[in-house]
């Protein structure tokens, strides 16, 4: 739990947040150790047990999702698991969690300290507009909002096609500029930060924070890519009691 991320930016003093890593479960290899994903074949008793570690530590109760890629933002219950991909709460103890192996999570609060939201954007959520659903379900001016880009793939491991460049290039032009062609032909490198980072700003947001990890290449987290049977570490955020 000692290497667990602290997210660096100016968010009101009553909004807490963390990123766990690998490191502090007891979860067996390839989920070592502190799997919190209940969906990738570890066991059950062990990611309970890892779950209960980290809801005990800071004394809050997170909200789990079934992610699916899509826009869904749901208000965050810890008593249901929702189908989405984002949810938000104002109620005080209760996480927002955003479980990855190298998607992207944004965490979002407000300036006066009184809404938070966590959301789980792999390219395709990203394309759909997670960010800018979260966004709407927060019910904020996107001036009086902050938004923290936590631990996913970086731009020197992210290599995709051209049809995911078209696709956010036909929604927003000056989306070319998070792509780099790759040396496979036809292939190009994506920023998956940059990407939101645009699409934030093009919703106006300004106060945009985080970003600059790789989980790829990074071991104190999961990684998809790099390990197809892994497990997932989460982003949380919730207002303090």
């Amino acid at each position: 739990m000692s290497d667990w991320l602290i997210p660096d930016w100016p968010a009101p003093a009553g909004v807490k947040a963390c990123v766990t890593t690998r490191a502090g479960g007891v979860s067996l290899t390839p989920f070592d150790s502190l799997n919190l994903g209940d969906h990738v074949d570890d066991s059950p008793d062990a990611v309970a047990e890892n779950r209960r570690r980290l809801t005990d530590h800071f004394s809050i109760q997170p909200a789990w999702l079934q992610q699916v890629h899509g826009i869904a933002v749901a208000h965050a219950d810890p008593s249901l698991v929702a189908t989405a991909d984002a949810s938000w709460t104002a109620t005080p103890g209760i996480a927002c969690a955003a479980m990855t192996a190298d998607c992207l999570p944004a965490l979002f609060c407000d300036r006066a300290g009184t809404r938070v939201a966590a959301a789980h954007a792999g390219w395709r959520g990203l394309a759909a507009g997670v960010l800018e659903a979260t966004l709407d379900a927060l019910a904020v001016p996107a001036e009086d909002v902050l938004v923290w880009l936590g631990p996913a793939i970086g731009p020197q491991a992210f290599e995709v096609g051209p049809e995911v460049r078209e696709i956010f290039v036909q929604q927003l032009p000056d989306a070319a500029k998070a792509f780099v062609p790759s040396q496979n032909a036809g292939k190009f490198m994506a920023d998956i930060y940059e990407l939101a980072r645009l699409r934030l700003a093009a919703r106006g947001v300004t106060a945009i924070y985080g970003g600059g990890f790789c989980t790829v290449t990074d071991p104190r987290f999961f990684s998809y890519r790099r390990s197809p049977r892994t497990g997932r570490f989460a982003s949380l955020i919730w207002l303090e009691r």
